[in-house]
């Protein structure tokens, strides 16, 4: 069962999202916040694996929110919620904040409901959002807010050529099965090496990855 955890300010957003989610085979919302600092105290409390956040809220916006669920979590030795954004702002310095902060993904308010349950799905396995529109759109924001002059060595050293390789690949927004094509080696092969990179760069799912990617410079837009 993915226990989910519900963060807006507006009432009727949350009970909208309960009955859809509630009515989703293996997924039960466990609570409600209605700001960010009643979010924090409650995923910490219930230990949701993913977290609805709204990013616009008074009384603590969700990027603080983001932080200092992930923060708790990671004093705590216990493996962080995966923190789904739930906007209609799209991508604005909110919802980019909230992906640098650690979110793993993002969806708009008036998503498909069909849409919204795949994605807390996806986000429960440790897939993270990552398609073609979301990385362009993180593509966009880095080139806009500091295009890098290179690489960061010391992110680079930490991860073989071939690893590098497929995290560029992934920054582009390709599919394990089009990162396998394009590299001549088996989806297996690239999902092993993707799993070693996030190990080594300390990061949970793919959307995160691209992130670092940008970030450091080891992937350029």
């Amino acid at each position: 069962m993915i226990r989910v955890l519900l963060v807006d300010d507006q009432a009727i957003v949350r009970a909208g999202f309960r009955v859809i989610l509630d009515m989703a085979d293996g997924i039960e919302v466990v609570g409600e916040a209605a700001d960010g600092p009643a979010a924090v105290e409650l995923a910490a409390r219930l230990a949701p694996d993913v977290v609805c956040m709204d990013v616009r809220m008074p009384g603590g916006d969700g990027l603080a929110a983001t932080r200092g669920i992930l923060d708790r979590a990671r004093e705590r030795g216990i493996r962080p919620p995966e923190i789904l954004i739930i906007t209609t702002f799209d991508l604005d310095d909110y919802v980019f904040g909230a992906l640098e902060a650690g979110a793993a993904g993002f969806v708009l308010k008036d998503t498909d409901p069909d849409d919204l349950v795949d994605a807390v799905r996806r986000l429960a396995t440790g897939q993270g959002m990552v398609d073609r529109t979301v990385t362009r759109r993180v593509m966009a924001e880095f080139a806009r807010r500091r295009p890098p002059e290179g690489a960061d060595p010391d992110a680079l050293g930490l991860l073989t050529a071939r690893e590098a390789d497929i995290v560029r690949l992934l920054a582009e927004g390709m599919s394990n099965a089009e990162i396998a094509e394009r590299l001549f080696i088996e989806t297996s092969t690239v999902k092993s090496h993707l799993t070693r990179a996030m190990a080594k760069i300390g990061t949970r799912d793919r959307l995160q990855t691209v992130v670092w990617a940008y970030r450091t410079g080891v992937a350029r837009p």
